[in-house]
């Protein structure tokens, strides 16, 4: 027993972190918890190197993607490497001479051991024009000078897979983000339309996201894609893709925002709202959307990977962009045949970052999901 007197204020006294936690908003609890999921926090830092390609991407390539080299056809990759004979070095590369073998007519390769190239770092390279403003020849890595340095080969025109890496980086990436704009906004809209008023234009609503839902998503996909016009340029194709992907997947978010919308309508604070003469659309995006914020968020991070799946895929079948337009789905779209991988298998080096950026998206929207959980501790 304690024979210290009892204090009532005692029990109720909270200590330094639980009043930091109590007095904390909303975001700053998700992100306490988003810190904890380990996964989800690496997945978010591999993304942002991801997409640090997309602004930078010329300076990054150390060549024109569309260039092409006629006495490198089918090269394969050149590794970098720091050992020669034994002695530590600056990073090398092996030059490499092409060969005609005249039994099956394939370019055979010769690695010249003797001669090491070093690869040079923040130097003037080719020139390009950053973004179609600003002209520049600085390179983040260059190749040697009198050599190559093909870091994922080339294609059968002679054209470097990795700067097709990350110039394709640039359209891959973003299809998502826009498409998924457009989907948040319609399914915002359409679902917060159905779950406040209800009634007949809640069943309008969840009767056409019935119907879309039934439609198979791939052959619709490739059916729109195949309608937009030949004659539009690579950068109308790209608006014309992003729209079709964001257009096909609102209904999962707007029936997701209608379901709780139904609930939260009923709360105190909207029926406050409402009895103070508020309009809809105020209620709708000031009172009710905000309290399902971070669930939107989560749902839309999830979706990301999806629409870039979709672009890999249309591209891939010839029914989405073409050269000179560069995405993922363009590079794996010399990969078709069989007899071509399995000689040159650096052709499916597109496939890499598909499966990371994708997985990485996966377990970032889980984190996300299980920080914005109010019912998680």
């Amino acid at each position: 027993m304690d024979a210290a007197p009892f204090d009532p204020t005692e029990a109720e006294r909270l200590t330094p972190e639980q009043e930091r936690y109590f007095q904390a908003s909303q975001w700053r609890i998700i992100w306490w918890r988003f810190r904890r999921h380990r996964v989800a926090v690496w997945s978010a830092v591999i993304l942002a190197v991801f997409y640090l390609c997309v602004p930078f991407a010329e300076p990054i390539a150390p060549y024109d993607p569309n260039e092409r080299d006629a006495d490198h056809l089918f090269a394969p990759p050149q590794r970098p490497r720091v050992l020669h004979e034994g002695a530590l070095r600056a990073p090398f590369v092996y030059p490499i001479r092409a060969e005609l073998d005249m039994t099956t007519f394939q370019w055979m390769y010769v690695v010249d051991r003797t001669r090491p190239q070093p690869i040079r770092f923040v130097c003037l390279g080719e020139p390009y024009t950053l973004w179609g403003l600003v002209e520049g020849r600085l390179h983040l890595v260059c190749p040697p000078r009198d050599g190559t340095m093909f870091l994922a080969g080339t294609d059968r025109l002679g054209r470097d897979v990795f700067s097709g890496l990350v110039h394709g980086a640039r359209i891959s990436l973003t299809v998502g983000l826009v498409g998924v704009t457009v989907s948040i906004v319609l399914g915002m809209l359409f679902g917060g339309l159905a779950g406040y008023f209800g009634g007949l234009v809640d069943g309008a609503i969840m009767r056409l996201i019935e119907i879309l839902r039934s439609l198979p998503e791939l052959p619709l996909w490739m059916a729109l894609s195949a309608a937009l016009p030949v004659t539009w340029s690579p950068l109308w194709i790209y608006f014309g893709i992003t729209i079709i992907l964001g257009l096909l997947d609102w209904p999962g978010l707007a029936r997701a925002v209608r379901s709780k919308l139904l609930s939260l309508r009923e709360e105190d604070y909207a029926r406050a709202a409402v009895l103070m003469g508020a309009k809809p659309s105020r209620i709708i995006g000031r009172h009710l959307l905000p309290g399902f914020s971070s669930h939107i968020i989560a749902s839309a991070t999830l979706s990301i990977p999806a629409m870039i799946l979709g672009e890999t895929a249309l591209s891939f079948l010839n029914l989405g962009l073409q050269r000179p337009a560069i995405s993922w789905g363009v590079l794996l779209n010399e990969a078709q045949d069989i007899t071509v991988v399995t000689i040159y298998p650096w052709l499916m080096a597109p496939v890499i970052p598909i499966v990371i950026v994708v997985l990485a998206f996966n377990f970032l929207g889980d984190g996300l999901r299980d920080a914005a959980d109010p019912y998680k501790s």
